[in-house]
């Protein structure tokens, strides 16, 4: 009897994450929502031509992903793919700006963690291993 067992065994996703970026998280998240399952050279022209702020740290960070698995998988930027891209809270700094009669307002700066993956389509990411299986003798049957 031919039994065949897949296994994932291939890496075929490169990553990039940008820790504390000085950025509020829901404005990140509503760049990366137009990213995320595009193209690499989609991705970077919807980068290139969006107005705002959160462009910028996303694209360095989808480039610093590129890189990565052209480096460590030796994969082609046309084959690859925005497979993962998500955003975290991160730390709030608080300060406290002086008003009238005593009073502080808190003004809070906060941050956020970037997480971009790039996987490659051209990479099979699971391997066929053919394996024959043969009854034992030593068992026996009921009939």
């Amino acid at each position: 009897m031919l039994v065949i067992v897949r296994i994932k065994k291939n890496k075929t996703e490169g990553y990039a994450l940008g820790r504390r970026i000085c950025l509020s998280a829901d404005k990140a998240r509503r760049v990366i929502d137009q990213i995320r399952g595009r193209s690499y050279e989609q991705t970077l022209m919807i980068l290139e031509l969006m107005p705002y702020r959160a462009c910028y740290p996303i694209l360095k960070l989808v480039y610093s992903a590129a890189a990565n698995a052209r480096s460590n998988l030796g994969s082609h930027e046309a084959n690859l793919v925005i497979s993962k891209a998500e955003v975290n809270e991160g730390t709030t700094a608080k300060k406290y700006k002086p008003r009238a009669k005593g009073r502080f307002y808190a003004i809070k700066r906060r941050t956020c963690h970037i997480t971009i993956g790039v996987k490659d389509l051209s990479i099979n990411e699971y391997e066929d291993i053919y394996a024959y299986a043969f009854e034992n003798p030593n068992i026996q049957k009921d009939n």
